[in-house]
């Protein structure tokens, strides 16, 4: 990778000109005049060889990569400005930055993060949720969980969290079932989807049930947060992953009236450099995750 950078004052007369919309302001705010400002855009975009802005006579609005570029270097410019304001207080607070999806990190990783705090008042780990994938260097990424098989060129995957889909609802619908209860009843009840239908589909097959309505009930997007809600609410049956329920099962908040799981070939990985590691920091959230991904989990409660 070339680590060759443009320089920071044309970085920062682009970043304060996109944060402003106008260059005249980002001249105010860095203390140089509006034309010293346009020569610094136009050494970063020949640096960059592409265009930031469009500039029109009264406005000034960023390119497609314009805009992509200002969202990475906004998070470079907070981190710097964190750094400094940590190294100024004295905090000698290593940060590790993790990124996982919004599902993963408020069903698995928010319910266990106090114990991490507790045990690592060292360390800062600061959690980036987004669907994509990251570029590690470009996103100042040290780790990532990432669902899928497992492997990622130029990437260590090390298997987290198994995919073993639990059918769950609230305590007054699983009342309804009677007991024991049996999977064909749910040919009369809504199912709730999770993005794709196609997890029920695998469920009941997995069941020996001919999926005839596998189809049915709403399709709660963008992630499982919605579909678990609408559990919680009594609105229907959702499948679940098994790891992201501990606490509503064992509070009772959701019931599991059916004991079998379907596990995926899928699962979610942790994945990063290899050159990761080398920070002390950076293994210890890694060490910290595999502990808590191989815990015993309490049993899943199916009783009415």
């Amino acid at each position: 990778m070339n680590s060759v950078l443009p320089p920071l004052s044309a970085l920062r007369a682009f970043e304060a000109s996109a944060r402003h919309g106008s260059m005249k302001k980002a001249a105010e705010e860095l203390h140089v005049t509006a034309g010293a400002v346009s020569l610094q855009i136009k050494t970063l975009e020949a640096f960059l060889g592409l265009t930031l802005f469009l500039r029109q006579p009264r406005s000034l609005e960023l390119t497609r990569e314009g805009h992509d570029y200002f969202a990475s270097l906004r998070i470079a410019f907070r981190l710097m400005q964190e750094a400094t304001a940590a190294i100024k207080a004295g905090n000698r607070q290593e940060i590790v930055v993790l990124s996982c999806t919004t599902g993963f990190a408020i069903q698995w990783l928010l319910p266990r993060l106090e114990q991490f705090n507790l045990r690592h008042p060292e360390i800062d780990l600061r959690i980036g949720t987004t669907g994509r994938l990251v570029d590690f260097d470009r996103d100042g990424i040290d780790l990532a969980v990432r669902h899928g098989l497992g492997v990622w060129k130029g990437l260590v995957s090390e298997r987290l969290v198994d995919d073993d889909m639990l059918v769950v609802c609230s305590p007054d619908l699983a009342r309804t079932l009677g007991n024991p209860a049996r999977p064909e009843q749910l040919q009369h009840h809504t199912l709730i989807h999770d993005v794709s239908r196609e997890d029920w589909r695998l469920w009941l097959e997995a069941n020996g049930l001919k999926p005839a309505h596998w189809k049915q009930g709403p399709v709660i997007a963008p992630d499982s947060n919605g579909a678990l809600e609408a559990a919680r609410a009594g609105l229907g049956f959702a499948l679940m992953r098994s790891s992201f329920i501990e606490h509503d099962l064992r509070e009772k908040r959701l019931i599991a009236p059916f004991p079998a799981s379907h596990r995926s070939q899928m699962a979610y990985y942790l994945a990063y450099p290899a050159t990761s590691l080398q920070r002390t920091a950076t293994r210890q959230v890694r060490d910290w995750l595999m502990a808590e991904a191989s815990a015993p989990q309490p049993p899943e409660p199916n009783e009415m």
